[in-house]
């Protein structure tokens, strides 16, 4: 293989397959990362999104298919006597951190102490960039769990790996600091030119943040684009459901609650079933025909009240 095809990509999973026991998790996968890429792997619960990340992480054995880090072949358990490899990082939704151990120290832990200076600098960066500044001091153990999955975070990016592997990095982490926190690090991740592959379930996740996003279902690839195709041009309900409401309407496929609008004038009629406050819109869930239908508008609607919709698609 080239040099540029080295230089350009930095993982390639060709053909994988794994079967727990005799139960198929994921069967002929294949994609690849460049470097500083932000992949997003999406699919409902037992999809095997977790499981592809411990493969590329080398934590089990492929049955099928091999996984290479340039020139590097990713091998699991049967040929590794530790697991894992100097220029990746995983953070699991198990933190493994050290609890009786300040904040400062876990993010430290693996960064050397031949500059003091260096190193004090370093955490204090990391810290401001998992917004913990605050607690440098705290025990560990006193943390709540989504403090202790951004002490985990900043501990994966410290020696700035070349990729990182996150599953469900969010997912303890309060709402209110999810948004600036989601910001803050894939921005950074992005300025050093740090690979991720982030498995979530979550939308915000991935928009505004991936480059490319594969979709894992019956243990294969169903689709691997950008998030604005496949937003936009949603394949089936399982791609459309990640996104939010929608409906399937006859002539119009998959349509999002916000595409369908209240008409002065419509054939499509519909009778209003309820309304729910969102902020700065209501949710309209409505009756068309034998099917529940979902919209957004500015305000309120009266049960019962019939409405005439209108399909509009703005595609990005």
């Amino acid at each position: 293989m080239s040099f540029l095809y080295y230089f350009y990509t930095m993982l390639q999973v060709k053909n994988i397959s794994f079967s727990y026991e005799t139960t198929p998790v994921l069967k002929d996968i294949s994609f690849s990362v460049r470097p500083g890429e932000h992949l997003s792997v999406i699919g409902e619960s037992g999809s095997g999104k977790s499981t592809l990340l411990k493969l590329i992480y080398g934590e089990h054995n492929l049955n099928q298919g091999h996984i290479y880090w340039k020139e590097t072949e990713i091998l699991g358990p049967e040929h590794n006597l530790i697991i894992g490899y100097d220029f990746m990082k995983s953070v699991t939704q198990e933190f493994d951190l050290m609890p009786y151990t300040s904040v400062a120290e876990n993010v430290g832990k693996y960064l050397s102490n031949t500059a003091p200076n260096l190193k004090k600098d370093r955490i204090a960066e990391l810290l401001h960039i998992v917004e913990l500044t605050a607690f440098s001091k705290v025990k560990v153990k006193y943390l709540s769990g989504g403090q202790k999955q951004r002490v985990a975070l900043a501990r994966a990016i410290a020696k700035q790996p070349k990729i990182i592997l996150m599953d469900e990095p969010f997912s303890h982490i309060d709402n209110f600091k999810k948004q600036s926190l989601r910001r803050s690090l894939f921005r950074y991740l992005k300025e050093k030119n740090i690979a991720c592959i982030v498995a979530t379930h979550h939308s915000e996740d991935v928009l505004g943040y991936a480059d490319t996003m594969i979709v894992l279902d019956n243990a294969k690839i169903m689709v691997n684009d950008t998030p604005n195709v496949l937003y936009n041009d949603p394949k089936n309900r399982l791609v459309a459901s990640f996104f939010g409401e929608f409906n399937e309407l006859e002539k119009y496929g998959i349509i999002y609650a916000n595409q369908l609008k209240v008409a002065e004038k419509s054939t499509l009629q519909a009778t209003v079933i309820q309304s729910y406050y969102k902020g700065n819109f209501y949710l309209i869930e409505a009756k068309y025909q034998d099917n529940t239908v979902f919209l957004e508008h500015s305000h309120s609607i009266d049960k019962d009240q019939i409405i005439c919709l209108s399909v509009v698609k703005n595609n990005l």
